[in-house]
C-alpha cells in the first residue's frame, strides 16, 4: 500500500475547516455536529470548500457571517 502525504494548501485548509466549523456553532449556541448539519443543509460547507483560502486571511466574525449569510439565502433559519 503506498502511503500519501498531505500537502501544505490541503493541511491548511483542513485546519481552517476544523477552527471554523466550532466558531459557526459558538456563534450560533449549537452544537459542532448541528452546525456541521446546518452548513451541509443550507449550502455552507460548499461555501467554505470553495472560499477558504480568503475566509482564512479575514476576521474569524466575517468569515462565520458569511456563511450564515450563504445559509439564510439558500433557506437556513436560525
Amino acid at each position: 500500500m503506498e502511503t500519501q502525504t498531505l500537502t501544505k494548501e490541503t493541511s491548511d485548509k483542513i485546519s481552517f475547516i476544523s477552527f471554523i466549523i466550532p466558531e459557526f456553532a459558538l456563534a450560533y449556541k449549537m452544537n459542532v455536529q448541528k452546525a456541521y448539519q446546518y452548513l451541509k443543509q443550507y449550502g455552507g460547507i460548499d461555501y467554505l470548500n470553495k472560499h477558504w483560502w480568503a475566509l482564512h486571511t479575514d476576521n474569524p466574525f466575517w468569515a462565520v457571517r458569511s456563511m450564515y449569510e450563504i445559509c439564510r439565502k439558500n433557506g437556513g433559519k436560525i
